[in-house]
């Protein structure tokens, strides 16, 4: 009999003799490279027919368990903590070896909204732990945002009541909010302009369409229309402004982004009318990349790199402008920080 926390006492029984007990945690099995996962429950009876499936993972002895005043078993702990941080859109998984997953309910994709001072402050406390998502990372339905995780298997609950208390006080100077929650991507309707005049006259094939609708369509958008236009500067404002007299919610032209003699595509969306919020960003692959507005519709300049790199920094602002985010110069700035990815 041992006592691991204050009052909480774990007798030690040996499996024979644990017909009719029940565990104090949950017991995991692995068979490599087939099969790593919860055998058995917390609070999971055992049978006679248990005991072969027990030696088979190496118990010869289990914990049955009785918990001191005050204290906690992992999985209630766990479950405290996620309970605290759910809001509208979010649900959580059961208790699973004193973790509990909390993801996306919603039937659209979104970007996870974060607190980065709550989520140290919590983990800052000890024998707890919350991991999360960054700030802006998307999420797809049914997709995970954060967990919940007690690292002992007894906690004292003074632990999780800190973090209610952190939690709530966020709440009530944040109007009901928690520091953990979701903002649904809208679905928007694209006009795509490709200037190029290799591709415009037809001699070699255009590799930004396919591209682009890939990407806005694995977020719930909808590229309507694709145009095409030579490398001069009158043909490419023509081309836009009839995009945004179609009123269409964003307006995306590919091509003719570097500082080649003919790429004329940057000082086009500027000719249009559009205000410039940054022509080149800090990460790499997607330096390139022009970000605007045009009578207050996101108008973007992409560069080659979104033809072929998996994630460029158009992957990184799209997302929040679907979600209604306006970006700003200050936005621009900030991605050079953990800006740099294979390329």
């Amino acid at each position: 009999m041992t006592k691991p926390k204050n009052g909480t006492i774990l007798k030690e029984v040996p499996v024979q003799e644990a017909i009719g007990l029940r565990l104090a945690h949950d017991l995991t099995q692995i068979i490599p490279g087939q099969f790593k996962g919860r055998l058995f429950k917390k609070g999971h009876v055992i049978e006679e027919t248990d005991i072969s499936k027990l030696l088979d993972i190496g118990k010869e002895h289990i914990y049955i368990m009785e918990l001191g005043e005050g204290e906690l078993h992992e999985d209630d702990a766990a479950k405290r903590m996620a309970v605290a941080l759910q809001s509208e859109g979010l649900k959580l998984s059961e208790p699973h070896e004193g973790k509990v997953a909390v993801k996306s309910a919603l039937d659209v994709p979104a970007i996870a909204e974060i607190d980065p001072a709550i989520v140290h402050a919590i983990n800052d406390l000890g024998e707890i732990a919350l991991a999360t998502l960054r700030t802006h990372a998307v999420v797809m339905p049914g997709g995970q945002l954060a967990a919940t995780r007690v690292i002992p298997l007894v906690v004292p609950e003074s632990k999780v009541q800190a973090v209610e208390e952190l939690i709530s006080s966020y709440r009530a100077q944040h109007e009901g909010q928690s520091p953990l929650r979701l903002k649904p991507l809208r679905k928007f309707r694209i006009g795509l302009l490709t200037t190029g005049g290799e591709v415009f006259s037809g001699r070699i094939e255009d590799k930004f369409g396919p591209a682009v609708r890939r990407i806005v369509e694995a977020l719930g958008s909808e590229v309507m229309e694709q145009r095409f236009a030579p490398d001069e500067r009158h043909i490419i404002v023509k081309e836009i402004h009839y995009l945004l007299h179609q009123s269409y919610d964003m307006i995306v032209v590919t091509g003719g982004m570097s500082v080649d003699p003919d790429d004329r595509t940057p000082a086009a969306i500027a000719e249009s009318g559009a205000e410039i919020v940054s022509y080149g960003t800090p990460m790499l692959p997607g330096s390139m990349l022009l970000m605007g507005y045009l009578n207050g519709v996101p108008i973007m300049g992409l560069p080659g790199c979104v033809m072929h790199d998996p994630y460029t920094s158009f992957n990184v602002l799209l997302p929040r402008i679907l979600a209604g985010d306006i970006i700003t110069r200050e936005d621009i700035v900030s991605m050079g920080y953990g800006g740099l990815n294979s390329c």
